[in-house]
């Protein structure tokens, strides 16, 4: 668990001068200067109206969260770079790195690519943030907490606090609003993406592992972990008088060992990727590689969540929230199936190639 990592300062000094980095300062400039720049290239490659379609809401966003959301973080000893925002980023960027290799192979290129992934990072994001709250309101929303202090609670995203199925609606509308604006096919978009959505969610479940969120139960396999004392599964095992409260000396105890959960997921959504890389060039329908995606991943997410203990059974059922929304994604591959299999099949890409290679 590695919560923290190192803290950013919220201030450059310049001999006896210093200039603020955050709000109206030197990054928000500096975002200005690039942002304009990307424009006016984009604009004279493509046209202004299509650069300023692609970049405008990107940099918008970007400019709310520098100038409002940055300083809000700032807890006096500047802004805390956490261990679960860092791979949130590594997240976005390794996933939106492999769409890019797959989007050249179907003749959709980078900055395409990017401007989708951006989209659908930053709407995803809030629509895990928004289910997150909503599941655990009693954290953001007390009789000990004004509005101010239950607001800067809920941005404060990179301290931890997401659920993977609230980002798939705002994904989702994100992507479709994407493919109608560049005229690009909606099956082959989420097939381009499938697999980068499941390296990201790889790197973001190693990100619950160093916050300590998402954790398992107790376990006494060898490769069981402990996390210390302030960590989530430390106060679940105090509530329920598994360890021992803090001594009258401050002394505490680390957890009973426990099942690395968040490690299980990293690892399960890795070879999800994997096999819808490997099951591409035998698809024979736009949206296959998609519908293989959100066939499986449910199935594991329903077996994944016997072993996390951190979220109880919801609407009067013995399943978890998590696992009754696996259920319904899953009723949903289901009919996707069907659909596809009413469209005309084409030929795997695999034979395509040979086909092709044969003909030169």
């Amino acid at each position: 668990m590695l919560t923290t990592l190192f803290y950013i300062p919220s201030e450059i000094s310049l001999g006896s001068t210093s200039l603020p980095l955050f709000g109206w300062g030197v990054l928000f400039f500096v975002l200005l200067v690039l942002g304009t720049a990307a424009i006016m290239l984009t604009g004279r490659q493509r046209g202004f109206r299509e650069a300023l379609e692609s970049l405008l809401i990107p940099l918008v966003i970007s400019g709310i969260v520098i100038v409002w959301g940055l300083p809000a973080l700032d807890d006096g000893q500047g802004i805390p770079v956490r261990g679960y925002g860092t791979m949130l980023v590594a997240a976005a960027a390794a996933g939106t790195w492999l769409s890019i290799i797959r989007g050249r192979k179907i003749g959709i290129d980078a900055d395409t690519i990017v401007a989708l992934g951006l989209e659908v990072f930053l709407a995803g994001i809030a629509g895990a943030r928004i289910f997150f709250v909503l599941e655990y309101h009693e954290q953001f929303f007390s009789a000990d907490k004004s509005l101010l202090q239950s607001i800067l609670a809920i941005i404060n995203i990179p301290a931890g606090g997401l659920v993977v199925f609230g980002a798939l609606p705002t994904a989702s509308i994100a992507a479709w609003m994407f493919s109608k604006r560049r005229h690009i096919s909606i099956t082959q978009l989420a097939d381009c993406i499938a697999p980068g959505l499941l390296v990201g969610l790889s790197l973001g479940r190693i990100g619950c592992f160093l916050n300590g969120c998402c954790y398992g139960g107790l376990c006494e396999l060898p490769w069981a972990v402990e996390f210390p004392a302030g960590s989530p599964p430390w106060f679940d095992q105090v509530s329920r008088g598994l360890i021992s409260k803090p001594g009258i000396d401050g002394s505490t105890v680390q957890t009973l060992p426990i099942h690395p959960a968040q490690l299980y997921a990293s690892l399960d959504a890795a070879l999800l990727a994997l096999l819808a890389i490997a099951f591409t060039p035998f698809a024979r329908r736009d949206g296959e590689v998609f519908a293989l995606v959100i066939t499986l991943h449910p199935i594991s997410r329903i077996l994944l969540e016997e072993i996390r203990i951190d979220e109880p059974p919801a609407l009067g059922t013995p399943l978890s929230i998590s696992q009754l929304m696996s259920v319904g994604i899953l009723a949903c591959a289901m009919l996707f199936w069907w659909w596809l299999l009413t469209q005309p099949q084409q030929k795997p890409r695999q034979q395509t190639l040979q086909t092709t290679a044969k003909e030169r």
